[in-house]
């Protein structure tokens, strides 16, 4: 990827203002990122990747996925109850590849925006955390 592909809205890139594209991507990391995996390793509507996240002092579990040739990231909570999505080990979409499914309720997301689209989760949405591609790399921009 000759430029860094923007994945979440409503954030800025993780470079300073003003800095040449090639600039920021040189060094994700140092401009407040955190590696998650590689991009080889989401096909698009396959499995997810899981990592952590550190919330307000807490530990708390994540997942990445590939959908319309887009990374998306959330935090792996169902919306319903706060239980993990996966059925197995980041396996995250309907068997379809249309929804995101949580394998305990049924509850079903938009991979796109974590919004509710059916089930029990009667409009909550999936937590969505600001990811972006570069290098070859899938990262997480990190707070502060």
């Amino acid at each position: 990827m000759a430029e860094e592909e923007r994945l979440s809205t409503g954030s800025a890139r993780p470079g300073q203002s003003g800095e040449r594209a090639d600039e920021a991507d040189a060094n994700p990391v140092e401009a407040g990122a955190r590696a998650i995996c590689g991009s080889e390793e989401l096909s698009e509507r396959g499995d997810g990747v899981r990592f952590e996240v550190d919330r307000e002092g807490e530990t708390l579990p994540a997942f990445a996925i590939r959908h319309e040739g887009r990374v998306r990231a959330y935090l792996n909570r169902c919306g319903h109850i706060a239980m993990e999505l996966d059925w197995n080990h980041g396996k995250f979409f309907d068997a379809g590849g249309e929804y995101l499914i949580c394998s305990t309720h049924g509850a079903l997301y938009a991979p796109d925006s974590g919004a509710c689209r059916g089930g029990p989760c009667r409009g909550a949405k999936l937590a969505a955390l600001d990811v972006f591609e570069s290098g070859g790399k899938v990262y997480l921009k990190t707070e502060g």
